[in-house]
């Protein structure tokens, strides 16, 4: 009977899944997803709880089982003159990080699906020299859908970023392989689903407006403490990610939100858990959120 309710359930988020990925086909995202059918059999399981019982790795994101949704905050871009700005009352995207259980990570696991122009580690440690992309921009394979909105660089083209974190990271997780798309698998469709992934898990983190809510908002006259950074969010969110700063621990610039996840990274349930990291801010000194320049920031939510 066990067995049976085991197997029931599983089909049955499956079918939840597909349906909600099949909605998408009429969102403007690429019909760009993994061949969920496989997993039917596969007992729901949260990763890294039970390792065990994942049988198929298109199904649960393994070993890279921690994974985190990184933002950042920046003021400026560099680039603003060539239109590249911040979206107005809002964090960007970093990332869609596969950490392993116990915090440690992979990283650029598959040269052939390499497109960092350069690459950041340049050397694996084992002595692996990373070859730097010399192909076309990523931006000439995929659809825009958001990217331009809320995954900015700084300093360097939006591309170039989008393919490091693809090539870092998503190579190094297993719901993102390639033989996961079965034989109809269409070249890039895999880089295409992970920027929406990507995407998606940033989205469930509005973080200016988390912390805007306690009243803690960008100021070059006002600072914060980093217990009431902490306490904005864990009172929004009920957990605590990891909170980054720079200049010795002194201005607030990054944010690593860490789940266990029931299925695929694409389209599983994330259990939002407390960071494995301590944070870099000071736990005494003044933290500053500053303001952005106004020239360096544009609307995306009209």
């Amino acid at each position: 009977m066990l067995s049976l309710l085991r197997a029931v359930t599983a089909l049955a988020f499956v079918r939840l899944v597909v349906a909600g990925v099949s909605e998408r086909r009429y969102s403007g995202i690429p019909n760009t997803f993994p061949s969920l059918l496989s997993c039917s059999s596969q007992v729901p399981v949260f990763s890294c709880e039970n390792a065990s019982l994942i049988q198929n790795t298109c199904c649960s994101p393994t070993p890279g089982g921690l994974v985190l949704a990184t933002q950042f905050w920046d003021t400026h871009t560099g680039l603003e003159e060539q239109g590249q700005k911040l979206p107005k009352g809002s964090w960007t995207i970093h990332g869609l990080w596969p950490d392993n259980c116990d915090g440690s990570f992979q990283q650029y696991c598959d040269f052939s699906r390499q497109y960092d122009p350069a690459p950041s580690p340049a050397t694996l440690s084992d002595g692996t020299i990373i070859p730097p992309w010399e192909g076309p921009g990523v931006d000439t394979f995929i659809k825009d859908f958001g990217l331009n909105k809320f995954w900015i660089n700084q300093g360097a083209p939006n591309a170039a970023f989008w393919a490091h974190e693809f090539s870092k990271h998503a190579t190094c997780t297993s719901t993102f392989d390639v033989k996961c798309y079965g034989p109809d698998y269409k070249e890039h469709e895999e880089v295409i689903n992970f920027f929406d992934a990507a995407i998606r898990a940033f989205h469930r983190y509005p973080s200016f407006d988390i912390l805007a809510a306690s009243g803690i908002v960008p100021s070059n006259k006002t600072s914060y403490t980093l217990q009431q950074i902490t306490t904005a969010i864990n009172t929004q969110i009920g957990v605590t990610p990891f909170i980054g700063c720079s200049h010795n621990g002194t201005v607030l610039s990054e944010l690593w939100y860490f789940h266990h996840v029931l299925g695929t990274e694409q389209y599983g349930s994330f259990k939002p858990l407390d960071s494995t990291s301590p944070s870099t801010c000071s736990q005494t000194a003044p933290i500053w959120y500053f303001e952005r320049t106004p020239s360096s920031e544009q609307e995306v939510r009209a």
